[in-house]
């Protein structure tokens, strides 16, 4: 008996041991992937003993005195000679907007409410800590105005917009080109004449949708490609187009590639980042919101950001079919509009436009306890930053009452004008007039020092990483550029006056990534950026890596901030590939000069060779 028993002893054993290696080859495997992801760092990774980052190589900062540290070169010794490049796979990545984050953290947003298309930030133990390759065979971008129209197919390898919206016009794959006819779901026949037959319904003079310069800023909701802000730019007027990335998850991708102002976002659950009254018009050509849903709130978040005075462009068969479907639909949103005080000013075919009113006079007509209500005293319309939406109409100021309009000029004697909202922060007209003139020198500075590497029409996509009052922005009027003005978080009401002035903008917090694609932007503009997030204890070559991200190659970027951090930053260049051209300068004190300044210059790289 003993004999007859060995084998089956001897197998069950040979199985424990097999079974066993099976899971300690599955632990070493689960901890590599933990490593080689890209947006991992290991939660309990801190420094090692030698304050070396296990991934990116470099030192990591400990707590202490911030100039001391980029002064003191025996408190930082590895300055990392190389950062990684991530996976191919990762080519597109938006870390804010990487839905594969919210299974992975196991978050439960609400579909319904579009949760999952809003921001949610990876936490620092798994941000990734890597560079962001271009796609195989990237070129570099068409140049503006041609870019308007067509685009390399192999910078953004996605075709299937093409043939899905085939019958509308969006796009079209032309070879080694994707083109752009310039229709959208209720404009087959083009934007451009979509947007004189808009003037023509609003009777505006000489068929001008821009009205004498009195439209200027508009919001084109669920934009596409964005071909109505693109036919809007000979108008004068400047679109942010908005649209999620949802499973048209490209649209704003291809728009950006074609040197169109738009930002990726989504009426959700959360204001907009953008002030009261920005808007003189708010667009909607088949934006598939349902504007009727929680009392109306997604109308109501319209209402906070249009001027008084603004319009609201509704293009959907809700306005015009006659089924019994969408004929309630229209009913409903009718007096949902009616009790917010909007009355219709035109309507024909497809189209309806709704205007709002000018003053508070019609709120008091209402009967007692009427939805939506008025907005409480302490709700503040400008707060934007991860404020939720309220189901209140925001009513104006005893001032912009009896004004019963903006106050604003036309463009674009409103660029230079000093606008009415500068009293909130105490700021005078003298002052702001030479907040202008110290930046139209600042920038002449810049462009001189960059002349013998800029090519013509080089720069498109221009960003302004802290844009105080949009000093930078107005300086670059006469070049064929658009500027994305940012406002951090902590000067989040500046950004009303760059709306006033006619210009565009987001309020950002620059610890988190910025909602948009990589290779976005041709210039970026970053004055006193990095000292304002190190005071928040964030990290500056975290915002390093997401600038490579977000800018394309070739790109530029101006660093303008004190001695020391322009040191620190220096060193970085070559584990960056920002050393294509570089130059540090000092630059002459102003008034805007808070402490001894200097000015670097880098160029990326583009060489996918060197990727």
């Amino acid at each position: 008996m003993k004999h007859k028993s060995e084998p089956a002893h001897v197998t069950k054993l040979v199985k424990y041991v097999l079974v066993g290696l099976v899971v300690f080859l599955g632990l070493i495997c689960l901890y590599c992937g933990s490593l080689l992801a890209p947006g991992s760092r290991r939660a309990d990774d801190g420094a090692t003993a030698d304050g070396v980052d296990p991934v990116l190589g470099g030192y990591v900062r400990e707590d202490g005195d911030f100039d001391d540290l980029f002064e003191d070169q025996e408190h930082n010794p590895e300055v990392p000679k190389s950062i990684p490049v991530c996976d191919m796979r990762f080519s597109e990545l938006i870390p804010c907007l990487d839905r594969n984050l919210i299974y992975q953290l196991k978050l439960k947003p609400n579909l319904a409410l579009m949760e999952h298309y809003e921001r949610h930030c990876p936490p620092p133990e798994r941000r990734y800590n890597c560079l962001i390759p271009p796609p195989i065979g990237y070129k570099i971008p068409i140049r503006w105005p041609a870019s308007r129209d067509e685009v390399w197919k192999v910078n953004i390898p996605h075709t299937h917009l093409a043939s899905e919206k085939s019958d509308q016009n969006w796009m079209v794959v032309n070879g080694d080109k994707i083109n752009f006819p310039g229709g959208g779901t209720h404009f087959h026949n083009g934007a451009d004449k979509y947007i004189i037959a808009l003037a023509r319904m609003l009777k505006f003079p000489d068929d001008k949708l821009n009205n004498g310069g009195n439209i200027r800023n508009v919001l084109d909701v669920g934009c596409g490609v964005a071909s109505f802000g693109a036919y809007l730019l000979p108008h004068d007027i400047m679109a942010m187009s908005l649209a999620p990335n949802d499973v048209h998850e490209n649209q704003i991708q291809f728009a950006l590639e074609r040197g169109i102002p738009s930002t990726l976002g989504v009426l959700g659950t959360k204001r907009l980042p953008y002030p009261s009254r920005s808007f003189e018009m708010a667009h909607c050509s088949r934006c598939r919101i349902d504007w009727l849903q929680r009392d109306g709130i997604l109308l109501l978040e319209l209402d906070r950001l249009l001027r008084p005075g603004g319009y609201f462009v509704y293009s959907s068969p809700e306005a015009y079919a006659r089924d019994v479907v969408n004929r309630r639909i229209w009913n409903a949103t009718s007096d949902l509009l009616k009790r917010m005080c909007w009355r219709v000013v035109s309507k024909k075919d497809q189209t309806v436009i709704w205007v709002k009113p000018t003053s508070n006079s019609c709120f008091a007509k209402r009967d007692p306890g009427t939805i939506p209500p008025l907005c409480s005293s302490d709700d503040d319309p400008d707060a934007s930053w991860n404020v939720f939406m309220n189901a209140c109409i925001t009513p104006y100021s005893g001032k912009m009452h009896r004004q019963k309009g903006s106050g604003l000029v036309p463009w674009p004697q409103r660029l230079t004008t000093a606008p009415s909202r500068l009293e909130e922060f105490g700021i005078s007209a003298e002052e702001f007039q030479e907040d202008t003139s110290i930046w139209y020198f600042r920038v002449f500075e810049y462009w001189k020092q960059m002349k013998s590497v800029v090519e013509k029409d080089s720069f498109r996509n221009v960003m302004d990483m802290n844009s105080n009052l949009g000093g930078f922005a107005a300086a670059l009027k006469d070049k064929d550029v658009w500027v994305m003005n940012v406002a951090p978080v902590n000067a989040s009401a500046k950004l009303k006056i760059i709306y006033d002035r006619g210009l565009i903008g987001t309020v950002h917090d620059w610890c988190e990534s910025f909602s948009t694609y990589p290779r976005t932007y041709d210039l970026l503009h970053a004055w006193q950026v990095f000292s304002e997030i190190e005071e928040c204890g964030c990290s500056s070559e975290d915002l390093l890596i997401e600038m490579d991200r977000i800018l394309r190659p070739d790109g530029f970027v101006i660093i303008r901030d004190k001695p020391s951090i322009i040191n620190y930053i220096q060193k970085f260049l070559i584990a960056l590939r920002w050393d294509g051209w570089s130059i540090e300068v000092e630059p002459r004190i102003d008034v805007l000069s808070t402490s001894d300044e200097r000015v670097l210059i880098a160029r990326k790289k583009w060489e996918v060779s060197t990727i």
